[in-house]
């Protein structure tokens, strides 16, 4: 394939609209999947060795990050991790374009982060058509165990996403929004500060 198709493809990608395994097969060497094998497989005392290996497994990585094995991604150069971020066991990356996710976001176990889907229509599927749109998790976002979320979508600031829900549609910032699919059930106030605490 020349630059200039590599390119055509790339737009595509960038579109949202449909390509195919063999076009995008370009881009199999930003895959890092040996990487996550091997930090998968590294101790839990040896915290240098994983710290090395989120470096060079993710696009970026802020400080401080914590990523329970084990972690899977079809990729991993396309997912950028702000500071203070805990990722907690069978996080799943589907990260065929960017997945941002900023400062301080919690992830419980055994969530899906998908930028990408098929055509509903089996012709169309042929040779794994699909379509990526990106990802974006902003900072202070909890989500809870067995979430889906959903290519393109956005969640808001401080925004916490109930456990099992499946997230098709941008969540506002400062929210609990729950069920599938996903829905604000309220916002997040000042009475939450208030709620687990010893009584005075």
């Amino acid at each position: 394939m020349s630059r200039g198709d590599e390119q055509a493809v790339l737009d595509r990608i960038r579109q949202g609209l449909i390509y195919t395994e063999s076009e995008a097969s370009f881009q199999a060497p930003q895959r890092r999947t040996d990487l996550i094998f091997e930090y998968n497989h590294t101790p839990p005392s040896d915290t240098a060795r994983r710290e090395s290996l989120l470096t060079a497994i993710f696009g970026s990585v802020g400080e401080r990050a914590v990523v329970l094995p084990p972690f899977h991604a079809g990729f991993g150069s396309n997912v950028h991790i702000g500071d203070d971020f805990f990722g907690n066991v069978n996080l799943t990356f589907v990260d065929d374009v960017d997945i941002r996710i900023g400062d301080g976001v919690m992830i419980a176990p055994s969530v899906t982060l998908t930028t990408t889907g098929h055509p509903v229509h089996p012709a169309r599927r042929v040779d794994y058509a699909r379509f990526s749109e990106p990802i974006v998790i902003e900072d202070r976002v909890w989500i809870g165990s067995n979430a889906v979320i959903l290519p393109g979508v956005r969640i808001g600031y401080g925004s916490v996403i109930g456990a099992g829900s499946v997230v098709s549609r941008d969540v506002p910032p400062m929210v609990v929004a729950v069920g599938t699919p996903c829905r604000v059930l309220r916002a997040i106030t000042e009475a939450d500060l208030t709620t687990r605490t010893p009584p005075a």
